[in-house]
Formats: structure tokens, sequence, C-alpha cells
């Protein structure tokens, strides 16, 4: 097993990880503001949907997988698990998980035109993955308990 020698970079390669996440995560829900604009079936619309499940599945899914492989390696290593810093960022990743599913299932919902949620919904969503990454990166850093 990859052990401590190699900390460093593994910890490099999970925030390369959590940086990808974090991008998708934050220009998804903008496609779905602008896909509630377009019409059911209309070009743009189909437009949004290959946008939607790219940038779901190749990007944002994989990254997540990684972020998540990468950091609870790191948290091994680190021996992190009793730690209530750690538990408390645990907490924040299970919310930011949450609003991952919610990006999915509404991306399926866009891709069988059966979207009943408007602009301002995708709007206020587009803000979660934010508040949740500033608790956790505050977490991480400062370590408050």
């Amino acid at each position: 097993m990859i052990g401590a020698e190699y900390y460093l970079w593994i910890k490099a390669f999970h925030l390369i990880a959590v940086i990808a996440w974090m991008a998708g995560m934050l220009y998804l829900p903008r496609l779905y503001v602008y896909h509630c604009q377009a019409a059911p079936g209309s070009p743009q619309s189909e437009t949004f949907k290959v946008m939607e499940r790219r940038l779901l599945r190749a990007i944002i899914d994989p990254a997540m997988i990684a972020a998540w492989a990468l950091g609870l390696w790191l948290a091994f290593l680190g021996d992190h698990w009793g730690s209530g810093w750690f538990h408390g960022k645990l907490l924040l990743l299970l919310g930011m998980q949450l609003i991952h599913a919610a990006y999915a299932r509404w991306r399926r919902h866009f891709a069988a035109d059966a979207n009943t949620l408007s602009e301002k919904v995708f709007r206020i969503a587009n803000e979660v993955p934010t508040v949740l990454m500033i608790g956790i990166v505050l977490l991480v850093i400062v370590k408050p308990f």
C-alpha cells in the first residue's frame, strides 16, 4: 500500500479532484437556469441535455469519486478519524452529496422533458455548494475543534 511518503501527492490529487468537482457543481445549476428558458424538445433544449449529461457523467461524477477516495485515503494516513473538524467536514460533505444527488435527479427530469422547477429554484441551488465549500475549507484549514 502506498503510504505516508506519498501523502503530499495524494493531497495534491485530492485537491485537484475537489476543484473539478466544485467547478461542475457550480456550473451545472447555471445550465439548468438557462435550460428552463428553452422550450422542451427545441434544438436549444436538446443541446442543454447533452451538455448537462456530459458535465455530470464525464466531470462531476468522476471528480466526486476521486475526491472521496483520495480524501478517505488522506484521513487514514493522517489518522483524522477522531478529530472534531473532520467530523464536521464529513457532515458538510454529506450535504454536498445530497445536492449532487439532487442535481443528478434534475438532469434526468430535464432529459425526459419533465422539469417542473423554476429558474429561481436552480438559482438558489447554485449557492448551496458554495456555502458548503466555505464551511469545508474553513474546517480543514483552521481546524477549530
